[in-house]
């Protein structure tokens, strides 16, 4: 329990939370407060980031958003604080009627990653309001002859405050000709019922004078008032007995005006005028009298005005019948109202993200929506669903609450942008559904490398050919986007006879080896056979090894024999190579025809 002092007065906060499971890849929790009403704005509620503990920048970079199921401003968030204020007065009775406990609930989401937290607001009632009637005064008309123990119905009084501070009870003064009965209804309520306890005379007293006066139990205590004004009339004997206490009606919520609930019937020994009965609903302090009517002289109860289930399925209609002697006597009619299918689901978005990424693990949260179906039964059961075939699924978060996740591999290279349709439909006959689209795109990574259009290539140039030239071009495509599908070229690095194909040619950024923009680049080779086509530009030439001619050296040495051998020495420079005991010339020089080019991407 934690309490701080007010300048107003002591509010008591009860802060209870519940860290719940990781689930679906975001945080889950609860918060618990509990304020008085009517707390002046800017009111401190709770400290919401230490009660969650979050850290208060977290509440910016997530972009924390409160949602409310009614849209109701009554709580705002200070991300720069960290705390729930008050926005607008809270009135307790306003908010919640007579329902109790009356809460404030609350969503609280943040992106990036997605979380979500739910916050209950409990309001707690003070004693600022009195009981009150809705009639100043009651008049009655009652034989002189009246039997003691003749009841008469009084009005009810209303008290808009709850428990404590709520009505209590009742007196009635002075008490010479009548007490005050109180009778427990099974709504919780009290029938209030003046009872002759001595016989009126006239001639002594033609008018009597009560006050009627409902409590509280607040601190300090309120009450309200009512006359009771009673006209002491001549001899009627008997009064009106209704044939049942209580009628029970079951209707549609759908029912047209003008439907027949039922019919109350009375009857009166009396004869001529003082056995006349007329009918009246008594009820003054809740809808009925502008949801049903009753004719006075049949008792025929109609329906006057549209039912609605989801607000309130049940009444009860108090009728009086009377004489014209002033007698009385008193009836229930039970409605219960029946549910129609007549609401659709409705679907609010609470969070969600515009763009993930391709290599998003499976089960990552898109969206978390809030569903919600007024109906009761099979007509408020909603299913949500989306169309086939998509990498998504949806799953239940909790009550009310589902969430769209990632089912599955994502691949950017197959669809780009998806746009999910989210239909929701109850279990009502015929079915009632609604439907969001989802626009998600998907953003890419390099994850595909370049790929030539061919495995390999070959090209034919001829030989003497001018630098510069374009021999041919090499394509390749990256089927992924962006800086991620940038390709450029360049050589690898490979040689022929032992000189650098660079040497030979050279590649512009549209051709040769591939490389991607991405991060971290991918890459793929192509090899590239380039042939040399001969030109008539030199004389004929053998091929190594061929005999060009004969040399023949002559020794006059006298003492030389013959066949002697003689020294022959190869010059410095020349294509020849001389056999030294044949004397042969033979070509030795080697031309290039072709060579071979490796393409990499990378």
């Amino acid at each position: 329990m934690v309490q701080e002092s007010s300048s107003v007065r002591t509010m008591r906060r009860q802060v209870l939370l519940f860290m719940l499971a990781r689930c679906l890849g975001f945080v889950l929790g609860q918060v618990t407060y509990s304020i008085p009403e009517e707390m002046a704005k800017g009111s401190v509620v709770g400290k919401i980031a230490h009660d969650l503990g979050l850290d208060v920048k977290r509440l910016k970079s997530g972009k924390a958003r409160i949602y409310t199921e009614d849209n109701a401003e009554y709580i705002e968030l200070n991300k720069d604080r960290g705390v729930l204020l008050v926005k607008e007065r809270i009135d307790r009775e306003t908010l919640c009627g007579q329902t109790t406990p009356c809460a404030l609930h609350l969503q609280i989401t943040l992106e990036d990653p997605i979380e979500f937290y739910t916050v209950t607001v409990e309001i707690n009632d003070i004693n600022d309001n009195a009981p009150s009637f809705k009639k100043e005064e009651m008049k009655f008309r009652i034989s002189e002859s009246a039997v003691i123990g003749a009841k008469f119905v009084l009005e009810r009084a209303m008290d808009l405050d709850v428990g404590v501070n709520g009505l209590q009870g009742y007196t009635l003064k002075p008490t010479d000709h009548f007490q005050l009965k109180l009778n427990n209804q099974q709504d919780g309520s009290k029938k209030v019922e003046m009872v002759l306890q001595k016989h009126l005379d006239r001639e002594a007293q033609e008018h009597l004078s009560l006050i009627l006066t409902a409590t509280d139990g607040g601190d300090p205590q309120l009450s309200g008032t009512m006359r009771v004004e009673i006209s002491v009339l001549d001899v009627n004997d008997n009064a009106p007995v209704f044939t049942q206490e209580v009628y029970k009606v079951t209707i549609t919520e759908t029912a047209p005006k003008g439907t027949i609930l039922c019919t109350v019937s009375a009857v009166d020994a009396d004869q001529r005028i003082n056995g006349k009965v007329s009918y009246s609903i008594t009820n003054t302090l809740d809808d009925v009298p502008s949801l049903f009517r009753i004719d006075a002289e049949n008792g025929l109860v109609s329906l006057y005005g549209n039912l609605d289930y989801e607000k309130t399925s049940h009444y009860e209609i108090h009728v009086q019948a009377s004489d014209d002697g002033g007698l009385t006597d008193s009836c229930k009619i039970v409605v219960e109202v029946t549910d129609t299918n007549d609401n659709q689901p409705s679907i609010n978005i609470m969070s969600k993200t515009n763009s993930i990424s391709e290599n998003s693990k499976s089960g990552t949260v898109v969206t978390i929506f809030n569903v919600q179906d007024p109906d009761s039964g099979e007509n408020g059961k909603v299913t949500c669903n989306i169309k086939e075939n998509m990498p998504f699924l949806m799953k239940t978060t909790s009550k009310k609450f589902l969430s769209l996740v990632t089912d599955g591999d994502i691949d950017r290279e197959v669809a780009s942008e998806y746009n999910i349709t989210v239909t929701c439909a109850d279990e009502g006959v015929p079915s009632l559904s609604s439907s969001v689209t989802l626009t998600l795109q998907i953003s890419d990574v390099n994850d595909n490398a370049p790929v030539f259009e061919r495995s390999s290539y070959e090209a034919y140039i001829v030989e003497n050919n001018t630098p510069g030239l374009s021999i041919f071009t090499v394509k390749a495509r990256d089927a992924d986007w962006n800086q991620n599908a940038r390709v450029s070229y360049i050589l690898e690095d490979s040689s022929v006879n032992g000189v650098p194909v660079s040497s030979y040619v050279s590649v512009s950024a549209d051709s040769g080896v591939i490389h991607d923009g991405g991060s971290p680049p991918l890459s793929s080779n192509v090899t590239v056979k380039i042939v040399i086509q001969d030109q008539n530009d030199n004389p004929l030439r053998s091929y190594v090894g061929y005999l060009v001619t004969k040399v023949v050296a002559v020794d006059v040495t006298l003492d030389r024999m013959p066949g002697s051998p003689i020294n022959c020495r190869k010059p410095q420079t020349g294509t020849c190579t001389i056999t030294r005991c044949a004397g042969r010339l033979t070509p030795e020089r080697v031309t290039v025809s072709s060579a071979e080019l490796v393409v990499r991407t990378c």
